[in-house]
């Protein structure tokens, strides 16, 4: 028997079953609990995540409704300026007008209106209004009275009508420009002595030539500003809606970066809320002999805790709902490892009281992880290296390895290898293991027992027997 490990499968006892099933129970309930504490914490830092998003939101609709009203405001007072700009233009025409003007106070008050028109759509009209009163004060000038008796005052109130015109008069208006220098001048030779008759014949052509070509100008100045204005206009709505595309991206832009944020507190949330649990998987599958289940919590718990390092959004929330799903199915795993470990810690102690009450003596062992190794002796000096393990399966398991044994080669009639004695001496402390309240080992075997075969147990109080070959 010597060399040669002899086998012995272990059944749970019916009342040691019945105490495990308790225990099972117990410990699947606090998963379940452990589960639902989890599950309400991840619901706690959503909901507050959620009230986070909602006062942020807030915020910005706040900010941005006050930039509005600013704007708005802005905007009023400045619609309100040139109102009271437009009135002032209003007063000089009407001054104008009064003053005994030749110029065309309709083509200057239909540009006053169209400025009306502009503000009361909410329109900026920026220096328009300025521009307008230059155009008014500068003709103010040219009011000349036509019943005055002095020629040349009213020649030279013609003369500075025209020069305000402005220089760009003749680009604007050739042919009144021309017209004008030509009457002006035949004017300016009607204007010596003795040539008022015709100075007055010619006086109202001239002035209504005049009139025409200040009207003219005007025309086409205002025909320029507003080609001026509608570039303008064009510019700042292209100008104005690049800014709102700027703004637009800024506020995509912002938008991702608070999701991507809202998105890594999310996940290291809910990694915090697992970490603990799965931590402890790990080190205690590693201890109880299953590093399959260390590393598969492990690497799920290494790669959550990379994906967040890296700042990968979805990544991280996807390995932490891998952990998240594979954490109760582990926790159960490990109280079957934990209660197997147990299992195997309660036979090793019915075993080593089975075994001294048989006269063994105790020298030690080891826990290795899953399993344990005992040393016993006899008092003939035989050794006993009793291994304590479990099936894949669950089942456990002994496996004793005898050293120094005398009766270990016997031999039957028909060189059948037999050991009567140990067997039957192990046989007696399987029956010490407590029965239905603790352990059924099954049979014991080795390599080489014939088939059929059982060792007829010793008498208990008997001596240690052998038999010579």
């Amino acid at each position: 028997m010597s060399g040669s490990p002899k086998y012995s499968s272990v059944r749970i006892g019916v009342l040691y079953a019945q105490r495990e099933a308790i225990e099972r129970r117990r410990r699947a309930e606090e998963r379940r609990a452990r589960e639902r504490k989890r599950a309400a914490q991840r619901a706690q830092l959503a909901a507050r995540r959620a009230e986070l998003a909602r006062r942020d939101a807030e915020s910005a609709a706040r900010r941005d409704a006050e930039r509005a009203a600013r704007l708005a405001l802005a905007r009023a007072e400045q619609s309100q300026a040139d109102e009271r700009g437009l009135d002032e233009v209003r007063a000089l025409i009407e001054e104008a007008q009064r003053s005994g003007a030749r110029a065309d106070a309709s083509a200057l008050e239909g540009q006053l209106a169209a400025l009306r028109g502009r503000v009361a759509r909410g329109e900026q009209l920026g220096d328009a209004v300025e521009r307008l009163r230059g155009r008014v004060v500068s003709l103010r000038p040219a009011a000349v009275d036509s019943a005055a008796d002095d020629p040349a005052s009213v020649l030279a109130g013609l003369e500075r009508g025209f020069a305000a015109t402005g220089p760009d008069g003749a680009a604007l208006d050739a042919d009144g420009h021309r017209r004008c220098t030509e009457l002006l001048d035949q004017l300016r030779v009607a204007a010596g002595p003795d040539r008022r008759v015709r100075f007055d014949a010619l006086l109202g052509t001239v002035e209504h030539a005049l009139a025409r070509h200040t009207a003219a100008v005007t025309e086409a100045r205002a025909a320029a500003e507003r080609n001026t204005r509608a570039e303008q206009e064009r510019e700042a709505r292209q100008q104005e809606q690049e800014q709102e595309r700027e703004a637009a991206e800024r506020q995509r832009a912002e938008a991702a970066a608070a999701a991507l944020e809202q998105a890594l507190t999310e996940a290291a949330e809910r990694l915090d809320v697992v970490r603990p649990a799965a931590r402890a998987v790990v080190e205690t599958a590693a201890e109880l002999g299953d590093p399959g289940l260390a590393d598969e919590i492990g690497d799920a718990l290494r790669t959550a805790t990379e994906e967040l390092t890296a700042r990968s959004a979805a990544e991280a929330l996807t390995a932490v709902s891998d952990l998240e799903h594979r954490l109760p199915d582990a926790e159960r795993r490990l109280d079957e490892l934990e209660l197997a470990y147990q299992r195997s810690r309660d036979l090793v102690a019915a075993l080593r009281d089975a075994m001294t009450g048989e006269g063994f003596a105790f020298e030690g062992g080891e826990d290795e992880g899953g399993g344990f190794r005992l040393h016993f002796t006899r008092p003939t000096g035989a050794r006993y290296e009793t291994t304590v393990g479990v099936e894949d399966d669950g089942t456990p398991v002994l496996v004793y390895r005898v050293e120094g044994e005398p009766d270990v080669t016997l031999h039957a009639s028909r060189d059948e290898p037999v050991c009567d004695t140990t067997e039957a001496l192990l046989e007696r402390v399987h029956e010490a293991l407590g029965g239905d309240d603790g352990f059924v080992p099954g049979e014991l075997t080795w390599d080489g027992k014939p088939p059929g075969r059982r060792a007829e147990p010793l008498p208990r109080g008997s001596s240690w027997r052998w038999s010579a070959p």
